[in-house]
């Protein structure tokens, strides 16, 4: 199989991974739009080769609220907690 077919199926699982995961975090006006944004590229990253985040869903959850509250502390992001394995603060 030549590296482009493989690197091009390992970009289609790292969609559908995170597509899965955003099926557990609601769409719910601009900022929540705005958290699923940043959940969807950390979580690619998370997944790729020069990750720089944990590769579990529950890690970068964690690390997208602790970087969107710096900007809006005030946000209270809404996911499903028992797919996450985290508590809302």
């Amino acid at each position: 199989m030549s590296s482009v077919i493989k690197a091009s199926e390992k970009l289609r699982q790292m969609r559908n991974i995170v597509s899965e995961d955003l099926e557990h975090i609601p769409r719910f006006g601009f900022e929540q739009n705005m958290f699923r944004q940043l959940y969807a590229a950390l979580r690619m990253n998370s997944l790729g080769r020069k990750a720089q985040y944990e590769n579990s869903e529950s890690e970068v959850l964690k690390a997208c609220v602790k970087e969107y509250k710096k900007k809006k502390p005030d946000f209270k992001p809404k996911f499903d907690e028992k797919y996450f394995g985290v508590k809302r603060q």
